[in-house]
C-alpha cells in the first residue's frame, strides 16, 4: 500500500482503557484486558487502536495529566504489558496509537516539582509563570474546568498558567529545551513500535496568555512542523491533531499532503450544533440539522485533495451518538446503523469509539453517580447559581463525558463481563439487552453493519478519493450525498428522523441493490431512520 496514504483506507477504534476490559478484578480496565479482546477487534476489521492516555498519572483528569511520559500507570499495567500489546496487535495488522498530552503535564511531573523549587531552577522555564500577589491574578482568563487560569505559588510569589485543572500546568513551548525533551520522548515511543499519536488539544500549545491568546497562537504551525520533522517523519505513522479551534484553512495546514504537520485533523465544528450559541455545552438546544449538513459539506469539499479529515460521532469527550442524534428507544438499532452509514461514506478516516459498534447508549445515572471532573464541577457551580437538580441532571444525561466512559458491554452477565470486581464507575443498566455477545449472535446487529462498512472502505477507492455532492441540502429530514471518481459512484440515502419520507429519485441507483442498508427490504420511501448505501461501477 502507498506509504503516503495507507491511513486514508484505515479505520481507527478508540479505547478508553479504564472502561474497556479489566483483567485483574480491581474494577479498572487495563492493557492485559485489551490484549484479551484483540480478536474481537480484528473481527470488526479495524486498522488501529487509539488508546486514551495510559502513561503514569495521578488521574486528576483521567490520565490527561501525565506525570511520566515514559512509563505506564500501574492501574493499566506495565511497560512490558504495553510492549506485549503492541506486538500482539501487530500480529493482527492493528497499530497502537498513543494519546499524547503535550499542552500540559501533571503538577506531579518531575519537571514541575523542580520548577516550583526556585525561579533559577533550569526547569522553571518549562512552564509559564508571572509575578503577582495573592488574589490578584495576572488577567481574567477562566479555566476550562472552572476558576481562574492562574494559580498562585506563595513560596515563589508567582502564578503559573493552567488552561484546565490546577493540577495540569501548561508547558512553555517557547522554551527550546522543553521542545527537545518532548521530541526525545516521542522518538522513544516510536522506537518501541507505536503506530502513531493522537495529540490532545494540540492547537493550544502556542498560547500567549498576556495577549489573552489560548488557542491558534502565532507560532502554532512553526511548532508543528518542527515536531514533525524531528519525530513523525522518521516512520510511517498515523498522526492526528485534535483541534477544537480549527477552521478549514487551518486544517489544510494540519493535514497538508506533504506530511509537514500531521496525517489528519480532528475538528469539532459539527459537534457543537446542539447547544445554545455562545453558551456552555450544558445549555441544550435542538440539533440544527441543516447546519449539520452544511458543516459536513464544507469540510468534505474544502479539504478534498488538499487535506484530510477525521470522521467521528463519538469519543471519550462526547455523549453516545445514538442517544444524542438518533433514537435510543424504539429505533435504536436502525438509527445507530443510519448514523454509521452516513458517516462512513464520507471522505476522511473514520473513528469508532468503544461500544459505538454495539449501539451503546447514554447512561441514566443519578446525580451522585457522576465521576468526571467536568461534570462534578458543573454540578457544584450550577447548584450555587440556583439551578435545581432536575435541570442539572437533564444536562448531564445529555452531555456528560461519563456517558462515553461507562464500562464496555461484553455480555449479559454481572457487570457486563467487564470485571469480576466492583467497576470504577457504574455499568449502564441496559447492558443485559445491549452487549457484544448479543451483537455477535445476531446477523442483523449494529456490529455487523459496522463490519460491512469497514470492509467496503478497503474494497472501494471511491471512499477515499470520490468527489462529494450533497443532495437535498434544505430537506429537513434527508441526509443524502453522492461520491464519485473515474471508476465508481457511491450514493448514500438516509432518513435522519422518525417519519417516513419520499425517497429521492436518483437514476444511477435504479434497479441496483444496496451494498449496506439498515432495513432488509427496499421500499419506494425511506422509513424511520432508514439508510442505504450503493456503490456502482462505471
Amino acid at each position: 500500500m502507498n506509504r503516503t496514504n495507507w491511513w486514508k483506507h484505515a479505520v481507527i477504534y478508540q479505547i478508553y482503557p479504564r472502561s474497556f476490559q479489566d483483567s485483574n478484578g480491581d474494577g479498572i480496565g487495563d492493557l492485559k484486558g485489551i490484549i484479551s479482546r484483540l480478536d474481537y477487534l480484528e473481527k470488526l476489521g479495524i486498522d488501529a487502536i487509539w488508546l486514551s492516555p495510559v502513561c503514569k498519572s495521578p488521574q486528576d483528569d483521567n490520565g490527561y495529566d501525565i506525570s511520566d511520559y515514559r512509563d505506564i500507570d500501574p492501574m493499566f499495567g506495565s511497560l512490558d504489558d504495553m510492549e506485549e500489546l503492541i506486538a500482539e496487535a501487530k500480529k493482527r495488522n492493528i497499530r497502537i496509537l498513543l494519546d499524547l498530552v503535550l499542552n500540559h503535564s501533571s503538577d506531579e511531573h518531575r519537571w514541575f516539582l523542580e520548577a516550583k523549587k526556585s525561579k533559577d531552577n533550569p526547569y522553571h522555564d518549562y512552564y509559564i509563570w508571572r509575578d503577582g500577589e495573592p488574589g490578584k491574578a495576572p488577567n481574567e482568563l477562566k479555566a476550562v474546568f472552572g476558576g481562574s487560569m492562574w494559580e498562585y505559588v506563595p513560596e515563589l510569589g508567582q502564578y503559573y498558567f493552567h488552561q484546565f485543572s490546577v493540577k495540569q500546568p501548561d508547558l512553555n513551548w517557547e522554551n527550546p529545551r522543553l521542545r527537545q525533551e518532548i521530541y526525545d520522548m516521542i522518538n522513544w515511543w516510536i522506537d518501541k513500535g507505536v503506530g502513531g499519536f493522537r495529540m490532545d488539544v494540540i492547537d493550544q500549545i502556542a498560547k500567549e496568555p498576556d495577549q489573552m491568546i489560548t488557542i491558534n497562537g502565532p507560532r502554532l504551525h512553526e511548532y508543528f512542523r518542527e515536531m514533525s520533522k524531528n519525530t513523525f517523519q522518521r516512520a510511517d505513522l498515523i498522526t492526528v491533531g485534535e483541534a477544537w479551534g480549527a477552521d478549514t484553512e487551518r486544517a489544510k495546514l494540519y493535514s497538508a499532503p506533504d506530511g509537514s504537520e500531521f496525517s489528519m485533523v480532528f475538528q469539532f465544528e459539527h459537534i457543537n450544533l446542539d447547544q445554545i450559541p455562545g453558551q456552555e455545552k450544558w445549555d441544550l438546544a435542538k440539533l440544527d440539522f441543516i447546519a449539520l449538513k452544511n458543516v459536513f459539506e464544507k469540510w468534505q469539499k474544502e479539504l478534498n485533495g488538499c487535506g484530510w479529515n477525521s470522521l467521528f460521532w463519538d469519543n471519550h469527550d462526547c455523549p453516545r451518538i445514538v442517544s444524542r442524534w438518533g433514537n435510543d428507544r424504539e429505533y435504536r438499532k436502525e438509527s445507530a446503523k443510519m448514523l454509521a452509514i452516513v458517516l462512513h461514506g464520507l471522505q476522511g478516516t473514520p473513528y469508532i469509539f468503544q461500544g459505538e459498534e454495539l449501539g451503546m447508549t447514554n447512561a441514566d445515572f443519578a446525580i451522585e453517580d457522576y465521576k468526571d471532573i467536568e461534570s462534578v464541577n458543573m454540578i457544584s457551580e450550577r447548584r450555587q447559581k440556583g439551578y435545581d437538580d432536575a435541570d442539572i441532571l437533564h444536562s448531564l444525561h445529555a452531555k456528560s463525558r461519563d456517558n462515553a466512559r461507562t464500562p464496555m458491554h461484553w455480555t449479559a452477565e454481572k457487570n457486563a463481563g467487564f470485571t469480576d470486581g466492583t467497576p470504577w464507575i457504574r455499568v449502564n443498566p441496559n447492558y443485559t439487552q445491549i452487549n457484544a455477545q448479543e451483537n455477535l449472535e445476531d446477523p442483523d446487529s449494529v456490529f455487523y453493519c459496522y463490519q460491512k462498512l469497514l470492509a467496503l472502505r478497503k474494497a472501494h477507492e471511491v471512499f477515499v478519493d470520490g468527489d462529494f455532492t450533497m443532495i437535498g441540502k434544505e430537506d429537513p429530514n434527508l441526509f443524502a450525498y453522492i461520491r464519485e471518481n473515474a471508476e465508481e459512484t457511491m450514493v448514500v440515502l438516509a432518513n435522519f428522523y422518525g417519519d417516513t419520507i419520499a425517497r429521492p429519485a436518483i437514476e444511477v441507483i435504479n434497479g441496483r441493490q444496496a451494498v449496506c442498508a439498515n432495513y432488509a427490504d427496499e421500499a419506494d420511501v425511506l422509513r424511520p431512520y432508514e439508510a442505504r448505501m450503493y456503490v456502482i461501477g462505471k
